[in-house]
């Protein structure tokens, strides 16, 4: 079934309805993988990382930047393959065959399309706090209305706005590192300067390992770089010289953060541990005690902005998966139409819009909407990232694409990326995997109606 998949090159442009143009920089593509990831991604699990490992809550990011190296260095041999719209939808359908596309298409669609209405609920609630005369569902619909407009307006004028929010977000984090190396310098840390990194009293290696399997998942994200790849002006080495980039950037921004806040904790790891309730406020809780209250309210208001923007490289990556499989007649096939004057997915990134807001809203005015989104968005990112590592194998090492197939680059390295997302979805909540399980059961039943009705011929052909 593989053999008859074509792989695109740099030069080639989908025709008729399904053209995208080329006008993205290497800049514009690290700015949609950092907004989605968020600078300071870190703030809201910080406490529940530091209880986990022991306090050695920075040798816990330093592991997940290198354990999520694998994938970012799958995405860069793949996307080279075949740099198309759909991402790992397409890499799975160039080394796996057209099912096996279909799946990993549909397993990111629960991540691009749940991720963002979680973070359109952040946003919402953050401003609810800043302004609680309005509710936190209004908020919500409101960051959704305005990063959708700013989407159909064009991927420039998307990247443009979403550069001078990252450069505002990235302006409030060094604002922290001047703070707390302050503070550090005027009153001292709280524990011992290698402590982030060894732990108290002394290092463990298995509550390092368990922490990281909640620490990859704020680099998810990064990921949607590939998705600009029929968008990137300068071709696929572009797109996976700038997936790179941004995952190493976000590690030492991770890093950076996370060694000066824990240094600065007035609660040990131990106490966080014996007191859950403390952790969700932890780096906040650092914050005030350590600068003042000022800074609070500032890391507040820049979490609650780039919320919302990280919603919006979300919203567009999930316009482009969606886009891609309507081209290819695995969605319907209005959505791979293009608009003439924005050039982008219109019909696709409305579609995406429309599930966010209805899911972001429906959470938003639940008191248990929060903990139900974030228990499931994370099995479809994990599950594509597994048959993105399948497909390097089966490309490079079963197909024999490549003059001369790498055993470390083709081989050894998507075996390990492969096993970091197997022991992720282990570590996953039963309602995550439940979910998960669901959703995977629905995308089969569909492939399955999808090749009943297919033509024998064509069948046959694949």
């Amino acid at each position: 079934m593989a053999d008859s998949v074509g792989v695109a090159t740099d030069d080639e442009a989908p025709g008729g309805t399904g053209s995208l143009r080329r006008t993205l920089t290497f800049r514009d593509l690290v700015v949609y993988g950092l907004l989605f990831i968020a600078p300071m991604a870190p703030v809201g699990i910080f406490g529940t990382l530091q209880a986990a490992s022991h306090g050695a809550i920075t040798a816990v990011y330093v592991v997940a930047t290198a354990a999520m190296a694998f994938t970012a260095y799958s995405y860069a041999q793949m996307v080279r393959v075949a740099p198309k719209a759909g991402s790992v939808y397409a890499y799975a359908r160039a080394g796996l065959g057209e099912g096996a596309g279909f799946v990993a298409g549909w397993m990111a669609m629960l991540d691009y399309l749940l991720i963002p209405a979680v973070a359109y609920l952040f946003s919402g609630i953050a401003l609810h706090a800043l302004v609680p005369q309005v509710h936190q569902w209004v908020w919500t619909a409101v960051a959704v209305v305005v990063t959708t407009l700013l989407n159909l307006r064009g991927v420039r004028t998307a990247a443009v706005v979403g550069f001078a929010v990252l450069a505002l977000e990235i302006a409030v984090l060094a604002v922290f590192v001047v703070a707390a190396v302050w503070a550090l310098a005027a009153h001292g840390a709280q524990r011992g300067w290698t402590v982030p990194l060894t732990g108290e009293g002394g290092f463990s290696l298995d509550a390092v390992l368990a922490a990281v399997s909640v620490a990859v998942l704020s680099y998810l994200g990064f990921d949607a770089i590939a998705s600009f790849a029929e968008e990137a002006s300068g071709g696929s080495r572009r797109v996976a010289r700038a997936v790179v980039t941004c995952l190493v950037v976000a590690g030492v921004l991770f890093a950076v953060q996370t060694y000066l806040a824990a240094l600065l904790a007035p609660m040990s790891a131990a106490e966080l541990a014996a007191q859950p309730g403390e952790q969700g406020a932890a780096f906040y809780t650092t914050v005030d005690s350590a600068v003042g209250g000022w800074l609070h309210d500032l890391v507040a208001a820049s979490k609650a902005i780039g919320a919302a923007f990280a919603a919006l490289a979300g919203q567009a990556a999930a316009g482009r998966l969606l886009f891609a499989m309507a081209r290819d007649r695995r969605l319907p096939g209005a959505m791979a139409k293009v608009d003439g004057g924005s050039g982008v997915p219109r019909r696709a990134l409305l579609g995406a819009a429309l599930v966010t807001l209805v899911a972001a809203v429906w959470a938003a005015t639940r008191d248990e909407g929060l903990d139900l989104l974030s228990s499931v968005v994370n099995v479809g990112a994990l599950t594509a990232f597994g048959l993105l590592h399948a497909s390097v194998i089966g490309w490079f090492r079963i197909r024999r694409r490549a003059e001369v197939p790498s055993v470390l680059r083709h081989l050894v390295v998507p075996l390990l990326g492969l096993a970091v997302v197997v022991a992720v979805i282990a570590e996953a909540s039963v309602t995550a995997r439940t979910v998960g399980g669901g959703w995977l059961a629905a995308g089969l039943g569909v492939l399955a109606v999808q090749y009943a009705r297919r033509p024998r011929a064509g069948a046959a052909r694949d």
